[in-house]
């Protein structure tokens, strides 16, 4: 809105006269009372019939009503109407504007009092203006007013000081801010509040805290402002302790039962995963607002109580509370979290009815909770009626893809923002990164790898954790040990990654070398880094190592996980030590399904077949719904003790029971229940039955069925239906040529080999290994890479005479391609 300044008119002296005095008495009384709303006008009319406008002193008393009730178009018309202005006047404008969200023009008259009058700002005027331009943040126009401060003297002033501070610490400068604060003589609640604020705001909840203190060492009584954000701070560092001593505080002064101390409270507990002491706040409270249902359902959603947050969602919704933004990006987090997409929908049609849906924030979240119920048609129906777009909205719908595998939909909405110009973040590439490791892309990994250094980001923790693990995953692991170099500020996350990378890739003794640098370097494991090391000495079969983990892992505290204790029972069982890893499953409390499943498949895979089924039915008596692994264990076992009719029961009661889809893992064992029976031609016409296609492995499991029985008829079927699927697959010929040498069919054998060949398919060499002193020893096919392989092989060669000289004879029969192959 222009100003224009009435030159015609003249200051005019009216004379105080007793109509006057009375009607300013009036607004005096009212301006203190409750009163106001309903004289104001009433004095305004008799002040105009008075022709007593040309009062200063009234026509202010009248700004200053208006300014009250908010009534900022009356009180403009007044003021642009005032024969005479003084410092009183444009101070209550310039302040009615700034504590009714109108910043702008209050910036604006602000300017046109410096044009206009040849008064100097006071103090009042000046932290008006200044809590104008915090509220914009008119950031530039503000360090302006510093300017004129300083220069006037008034820098220092507590008033103003405070709102610059204000306006410094809302715009994250706490550099300027602080220097403000060091050069006020007196601070007061506000003050304190401003810059303790300040610093919790931009994540520095240490230096807020000393200044707490030191607030408290400089006879400072806090108000419930200055509470609030202390416990702001306590929340972003995560001190429960600190938080409770405040909450101690506020409860002797009567300052907890203030909402926005509650509120922060509120915050303070969920974050800090205490989210029943949050509760019981929210329940207590008397007046509940909407950042208190917000934040409580925020809270919920944190912690991954969906459940709950939903359900309080539901009981705010009937207390006929008005969904706000946040609430809505709240609860369809949580929606999108438990997968519950009738839940989303319902949220989708209250964010159309409040008329919500063009924020971008909820937008984003509505794309992001489609994408995880697996709805990507319809989070891509939200995302292509967006009218501007930004990473959030990319990154929602590349996690969407990549959580299908949808590569190439994936890549085409990168490719979609980048020609947007929008700039990936962290996000996006971690995101990109994880979906070509689940597909051994390692080309389209390279290249996301290239624009990483391109934008600067290579050296960033979470990029680095997502690199190792794709050149891991790819079995590159020189180049994810060139990414860990890299990184010097390695995180937990870092080392876990790296560990991981040799684990998966048979490096275990490369693992236990980093994990002992890890322990060197200060840091503290956790159940992640135990879980690789666990693998290590699982795939190593060292029981020397799996012992040193497991009394580490005991001295952390870190039995008590999952996952920990269901490593360790795979772990001994491995390592051939079963007992011992009962022992370890009937001790751990909570068994989850991974840890039935563990002790099932350990059982199964020993040929404890009994004992894995009893272990089933006590899983079943527990409560603990099985899934697909439980019945690829409990087939399994089936299959090794011949139990045809209990293993089908249970492969039939996968779907009709249970809702489980039978897959490759569970019809091979059927397949192979029928064949150790000796039924064979069941289990051809099971597997030409097959609802999905067989495929290589099902064929193989006939097939070896037939070398035990040795069936040449059905054997060789089955080698050339494994063959159509994999063509390069080296089992096939192996297990058909034993089944012709069996029988003494060398011409097939060597016709076998032949095929062999051309196809190009190569018998991968077998190898052992054992551990003697501590040290796993191990041994490859014909191999000579062991450093004491010129004795081991001499003292072979004598104990191989000694039994020659004996009389024995080895059966070579099922060796035939072994010759070249190894």
């Amino acid at each position: 809105m222009m100003f224009v300044r009435p030159l015609s008119r003249t200051a005019s002296s009216v004379a105080y006269s007793t109509p006057t005095r009375s009607l300013a008495q009036i607004l005096l009384s009212c301006l203190a009372g409750d009163r106001l709303r309903r004289l104001l006008p009433a004095a305004h009319a008799r002040a105009v019939v008075s022709d007593s406008l040309g009062d200063l002193f009234l026509a202010n008393l009248l700004l200053r009503g208006y300014s009250k009730l908010g009534l900022l178009h009356d009180a403009r018309l007044l003021f642009d109407g005032m024969l005479h202005r003084n410092l009183v006047s444009w101070s209550s404008a310039i302040s009615m504007y700034a504590q009714h969200g109108g910043d702008d023009e209050a910036l604006v008259l602000f300017a046109a009092f410096r044009k206009s009058s040849d008064e100097v700002p006071n103090e009042f005027l000046l932290a008006g203006v200044l809590r104008a331009c915090a509220q914009s943040r008119a950031v530039a126009f503000g360090e302006q007013v510093h300017g004129i401060a300083v220069k006037l003297g008034l820098a220092a002033n507590v008033y103003v000081g405070t709102a610059l501070i204000n306006l410094y610490a809302k715009a994250g400068c706490m550099d300027a801010a602080m220097r403000v604060f060091d050069t006020l003589p007196a601070k007061n609640q506000v003050t304190w509040t401003a810059v303790i604020t300040g610093y919790s705001q931009i994540g520095q909840g240490t230096v807020a805290l000393e200044l707490f203190q030191k607030m408290g060492f400089d006879g400072v009584q806090p108000d419930r402002f200055v509470l609030a954000s202390a416990v702001s701070a306590c929340s972003v560092l995560g001190l429960l302790e600190g938080g409770r001593q405040i909450h101690g505080y506020a409860y002797r002064t009567a300052a907890e039962k203030d909402d926005s101390v509650i509120n922060a409270l509120i915050d303070l507990y969920c974050k800090c995963s205490r989210t029943s002491l949050a509760r019981k706040l929210f329940d207590r409270m008397e007046n509940c607002n909407l950042v208190s249902w917000t934040t409580m359902i925020s809270g919920y959603m944190q912690n991954t109580f969906d459940d709950e947050a939903v359900a309080l969602f539901r009981q705010m919704n009937r207390a006929g509370w008005q969904l706000d933004v946040f609430a809505c990006t709240s609860i369809l987090n949580s929606c999108g979290s438990l997968e519950a997409i009738l839940q989303g929908r319902q949220i989708h049609a209250h964010v159309i009815k409040a008329n919500l849906e063009s924020g971008e924030y909820v937008k984003n979240a509505l794309i992001d909770m489609y994408a995880k119920c697996d709805h990507l048609t319809e989070a891509r129906a939200v995302f292509d009626a967006m009218a501007e777009y930004d990473a959030i909205s990319y990154n929602a719908m590349i996690e969407g893809y990549a959580k299908q595998g949808g590569l190439t939909e994936a890549f085409d909405v990168f490719g979609k923002m980048r020609y947007c110009s929008l700039r990936p973040n962290i996000l996006t590439f971690v995101s990109l990164l994880g979906l070509s490791s689940s597909q051994s892309a390692i080309e389209l990994s390279k290249q996301i790898h290239g624009l990483i250094i391109k934008s600067g980001t290579s050296l960033d923790l979470y990029v680095g954790s997502a690199l190792i693990d794709v050149y891991s995953k790819c079995s590159l692991v020189d180049d994810a040990k060139a990414v860990f170099s890299m990184m010097h500020n390695r995180d937990m996350a870092i080392w876990n990654a790296m560990i991981f990378g040799h684990a998966q890739n048979e490096q275990g003794e490369e693992a236990v070398k980093l994990f002992n640098q890890l322990r060197v370097s200060g840091i503290t494991p956790n159940e992640f880094t135990f879980v690789a090391l666990i693998a290590v000495a699982s795939n190593m079969a060292s029981m020397f190592h799996g012992q040193q983990f497991h009394a580490q892992i005991i001295k952390a505290g870190a039995d008590i996980n999952p996952h920990v204790s269901n490593a360790l029972i795979d772990m001994y069982a491995k390592c051939g030590f079963i007992n011992e890893g009962w022992l370890l499953f009937e001790s751990t409390c909570g068994k989850d399904v991974v840890c039935w499943n563990s002790m099932i498949s350990t059982y199964a895979q020993h040929g404890h077949a009994e004992e894995a089924l009893q272990v089933f039915q006590q899983m079943r008596e527990a409560g603990v719904e099985p899934n697909y692994v439980t019945f690829v264990g409990v087939l399994s076992a089936c299959a090794h003790a011949g139990f045809v009719d209990e293993g089908l029961h249970h492969f039939n009661s996968m779907k009709t029971k249970y809702g489980i889809e039978p897959g490759t893992e569970h019809y091979a064992s059927v397949v192979n229940l029928f064949g150790r029976s000796g039924k064979l031609h069941a289990a051809k016409d099971f597997i030409e039955r097959m609802p999905i296609k067989p495929t290589s492995a099902v064929w193989r499991s006939l097939l070896s069925a037939c070398h035990l029985f040795e069936n040449v008829e059905i054997g060789r079927y089955a080698a050339e239906m494994a063959l159509l699927v994999d063509p390069s697959d080296s089992g096939p010929y192996v297990l058909l040529s034993n089944i012709y040498a069996s029988k003494g069919l060398w011409a097939d054998v060597q016709n076998l080999r032949l095929g062999m060949d051309y196809a190009g398919a190569v018998k991968e060499p077998g190898y052992s290994w054992i551990e003697v002193m501590k040290e796993v020893h191990t041994f490859i096919a014909r191999g000579r890479d062991h450093p004491q392989a010129e004795v081991i092989y001499s003292v072979l060669d004598e104990l191989t005479s000694l039994l020659k000289d004996s009389g024995y004879l080895p059966d070579t029969s099922e060796l035939p391609l072994l010759d070249e192959n190894g």
